[in-house]
């Protein structure tokens, strides 16, 4: 399958025991484009659970760790990550990487790639322009970071906020699923797969997550983590449709965001898509959150 890489470079597969050093190259890389990162073994190693490591990653190395590349298949497509040292550009690294990557999604049979970097990295844009892919999708890394305790939660009358337990699980993905149908390049995950990688894992902290319901109907759920890269973590906010427009989202936010600094942590992160059906960032923004960067997807199909 694979062209050898660029003269002077060896290449493997990725194994578990490489997520410190590949942290460090994220982080690096990350450094040289808007000179700071978020990065962290924590997250790379969350990634790599969705994917076959020894089939679809590389590690190139010299002397030293000189780029990564890794394919997660997601739905009817896959996501092709990767990454040069600043040390290490020009080399062709990335132009390889590309193509390996472009060459397993073909493989594995999938119609179609998404790559991505983060938005000021021009070269990266390039790179992916000349090798065919367009962009497809924004999203950004809010933030906030609370000099006192946060608001209050504002709950609507009829609705209570508590926190997950064992039986709440397939109710909880199934409400996750049904709030982000509608958003960009969703994939519903079996349950049993969602509970390997969510439940059944060392950074499950069940305190964290809240169920919003009406009775005995769950209108919402936030799925919380207790740190990321030096902040609090929201990995998921979804309100069902029919309970949007009440204020449960923002009533969800403060409840969490209450939580994580009566934790001693004042700062809390989360991801979202720019063009989010929802309103989701006017919400963010409203909870004081603030964009503290931008990455960009790229598409490209596959004949």
């Amino acid at each position: 399958m694979s062209s050898s890489p660029p003269e002077g470079f060896r290449v493997r597969p990725a194994t578990v025991d490489d997520a410190p050093a590949i942290n460090e190259l994220v982080i690096a890389v990350d450094t040289a484009v808007q000179g700071w990162s978020d990065s962290t073994e924590l997250e790379i190693l969350g990634w790599w659970r969705e994917t076959d490591l020894a089939g679809n990653s590389w590690v190139v190395e010299s002397e030293s760790l000189a780029a990564y590349g890794v394919v997660v298949p997601h739905g009817e497509s896959a996501d092709l990550d990767g990454f040069v040292h600043p040390s290490q550009t020009g080399r062709g690294l990335g132009s390889w990487l590309l193509r390996q990557g472009e060459e397993r999604v073909r493989e594995l049979g999938f119609p179609k790639v998404l790559t991505w970097c983060l938005g000021p990295d021009i070269g990266a844009r390039a790179l992916f322009e000349r090798s065919g892919f367009h962009e497809a999708r924004r999203f950004y890394r809010m933030i906030v970071e609370h000099d006192g305790e946060p608001p209050a939660a504002k709950w609507p009358e009829g609705f209570r906020v508590s926190t997950f337990e064992p039986g709440d699980a397939r109710a909880f993905h199934g409400a996750l699923d049904e709030a982000f149908a509608e958003e960009w390049n969703f994939v519903s995950t079996p349950f049993e797969q969602w509970a390997a990688n969510r439940i059944e894992v060392p950074e499950f902290d069940p305190t964290l997550w809240f169920i919003v319901r009406e009775e005995d109907e769950i209108a919402a759920v936030l799925r919380g983590q207790p740190e990321l890269a030096g902040a609090g973590w929201v990995g998921a906010l979804g309100v069902r449709p029919q309970w949007r427009k009440r204020g449960l989202g923002l009533a969800l936010l403060h409840h969490a965001f209450g939580e994580f600094y009566r934790r001693g942590q004042p700062r809390v992160g989360l991801g979202v898509d720019a063009q989010n059906p929802t309103g989701a960032t006017r919400l963010y923004e409203r909870a004081g959150m603030h964009i503290a960067y931008e990455a960009v997807a790229f598409e490209k199909a596959l004949s």
